[in-house]
């Protein structure tokens, strides 16, 4: 087997690890990443608003 898909089914078996025995903790983190991803697409969008404005 690719040493990458090892790594990979690893990962996912971590992550579903993680989601099936903290569900809390980890609807958390996913939301906390998600609104990082907003902020940061907010202030880029400010930033081309400010540029060509």
């Amino acid at each position: 087997m690719n040493a990458k898909k090892v790594v990979l089914l690893a990962v996912v078996a971590l992550v579903l690890f993680y989601v099936i025995s903290q569900p809390a903790q980890a609807a958390a983190a996913v939301q906390g990443l998600l609104s990082w991803l907003r902020d940061g697409a907010e202030a880029i969008i400010t930033f081309l608003k400010n540029l060509f404005a």
